[in-house]
């Protein structure tokens, strides 16, 4: 889970291009990230395979990009160049177009800057004719956890009892029909700084002295669900038509009773190898393949009267840590998915 300094780009692009005469595979990444991009780089090398590294913060500074409709699409570092029209796949790993811009462009003129980057660098990326994990559109599809919910249930999954609400009065009517045992949660992950200190938004327990206040509620809808009384934790990561799946007790610390990511760089040592019960893998794998992805974080929870509840997935979720300290290979499996048509998504 650990993340690296910031790359600068160079202007060799041997040092991002490795293996054989053409390349193979493009990861689409950040210069500011973990061991992910460079074990199943390895892999990859090992495999033959030519790869690319697009460090996308570096775009449109440092890193020259340019298509041609119906023709070729040319990469340039420096003073070398490369063209992407024979890769085997791309790899869709962090996106972060623009991250480098200079900042006395101006606010305005910046922001104006950023947009432009990324929305080319998405449609550039989006047009290359070859195998994506994942497609951007299909990555973007699994951002709403309504859609998640409902197409888990089409599925045949257990769902937490779940409301998506501005009304506190539909909060307090679910507060009592659960006897005041709810959670509550954001659609995305942030942060908030109060005198300049970061704090992560957790799912968390509402206690009764918030519901006083659950009128704010006006402002930003939130979600809220029922209270999960948990044996284990469970993260599954599906790659192709693979799953692989590790637990922890999150119930042994107060920290993470509730949501394990509050102390998650302290429980890394605690993960331990999980088999999903195969009928649940199933019903995952459909999921999945459902909203177009070859990759996918799953959370579920087994509760205390052994109910296998699906919370939500991730198209972008960590896995670095399952492989460092569970040893479960998902570096391989997506080596092997993005170069393998075999052991890809609903080839099973």
């Amino acid at each position: 889970m650990g993340v690296s300094g910031t790359r600068r780009p160079t202007t060799d692009i041997s040092s991002h291009c490795r293996g054989a005469s053409q390349v193979s595979v493009l990861i689409i990444t950040r210069s500011v990230d973990n061991d992910s991009v460079k074990l199943v780089s390895e892999h990859l090398f090992k495999m033959g395979k030519r790869v690319i590294r697009l460090d996308t913060d570096w775009y449109p500074t440092h890193i020259k990009i340019t298509g041609t409709t119906g023709g070729s699409t040319r990469i340039t570092i420096g003073d070398e160049s490369t063209t992407l029209d024979d890769l085997d796949s791309v790899w869709y790993r962090r996106f972060h177009a623009g991250g480098n811009l200079p900042h006395d462009l101006g606010q305005e003129y910046r922001e104006v800057c950023v947009h432009e980057s990324r929305r080319t660098l998405y449609g550039t990326i989006a047009a290359l004719p070859c195998f994506q994990l994942d497609p951007l559109q299909c990555v973007r599809g699994t951002d709403h956890k309504e859609l998640q919910l409902s197409r888990a249930l089409h599925h045949g999954m257990d769902v937490p009892r779940t409301i998506f609400t501005n009304d506190a009065d539909a909060v307090r009517e679910f507060y009592h029909q659960e006897g005041g045992e709810i959670v509550t949660k954001m659609q995305s992950s942030f942060a908030v700084y109060p005198d300049g200190e970061e704090q992560v938004v957790f799912t968390s327990k509402v206690k009764a002295e918030q519901m006083e206040e659950i009128e704010n509620i006006k402002y930003a809808p939130m979600i809220f669900q029922e209270f999960l009384p948990k044996k284990l934790d469970i993260r599954s990561t599906v790659v192709g038509n693979r799953v692989f799946s590790a637990a922890i007790d999150s119930q042994k610390s107060s920290l993470t009773e509730v949501d394990w990511r509050r102390d998650g760089a302290n429980t890394l040592s605690n993960w331990f190898p999980y088999q999903l019960p195969e009928e649940i893998e199933k019903k995952l794998l459909a999921v999945v393949a459902d909203f177009g992805l070859n990759y996918a974080a799953a959370d579920f929870v087994l509760t205390k009267d052994d109910r296998m509840v699906f919370l939500e997935i991730n198209a972008g979720g960590e896995w670095l840590w399952m492989s460092s300290h569970v040893g479960l290979p998902i570096d391989e499996a997506l080596a092997e998915a993005l170069t393998d048509p075999s052991v890809r998504s609903g080839s099973r």
